[in-house]
């Protein structure tokens, strides 16, 4: 019987009554970490990537031969569909500190946790494989002075400001959905 582990109780004081008429409890909050879904950090976060984002797919944008090449086909698309999923949780972020509102369900978590993960990875991608082609033009080719190498490296350099962005949002997302 030694060998058994008790539990320990440890005692839990009752939250103390308001003055207001009615005694309503006051209600505990666990303190909200800056970048978790519903705070300020995470707006700010959000806005984060959707600016670079954007600035990325301008500046491609403004070049004429980037259809011509896979990897900056693909960095459009990628940073496209980032910007889009960085808006909308910038809007959904907007209307929980408005309204005050708690995003702490595990369901959310879930989403905001595994989109993240999803769009980080194929903006990353992305990014990675527009690298690799503006290395190949400007190194390797000498024809920088033919295409829009500055161009298409600053495009690159906000694609990964972008995506590196998105990682604060997704580890503090995926860290609180694991400690649950």
């Amino acid at each position: 019987m030694s060998s058994v582990s008790r539990p320990t109780v440890h005692p839990v004081e009752a939250p103390p009554y308001t003055d207001g008429p009615q005694n309503a409890l006051i209600r505990v909050r666990m303190k909200d970490v800056q970048g978790m879904p519903g705070t300020r950090g995470s707006l700010f976060l959000r806005l984060t990537q959707f600016v670079f984002g954007l600035v990325s797919i301008c500046v491609m944008g403004t070049t004429s031969d980037f259809r011509s090449v896979t990897a900056f086909c693909y960095l459009v698309s990628a940073v496209s569909v980032q910007i889009l999923w960085s808006l909308s949780l910038a809007v959904v972020d907007i209307y929980a500190l408005l309204v005050r509102r708690s995003l702490r369900k595990q369901i959310i978590f879930r989403l905001f946790t595994i989109g993240d993960g999803i769009i980080s990875t194929l903006t990353f991608a992305a990014a990675c494989a527009s690298a690799g082609i503006t290395v190949l033009i400007d190194n390797d080719l000498d024809k920088c002075s033919v295409n829009h190498c500055v161009r298409f490296q600053t495009a690159t350099a906000m694609a990964y400001i972008s995506c590196f962005a998105m990682m604060p949002s997704f580890l503090l997302n995926f860290w609180t959905l694991a400690s649950q």
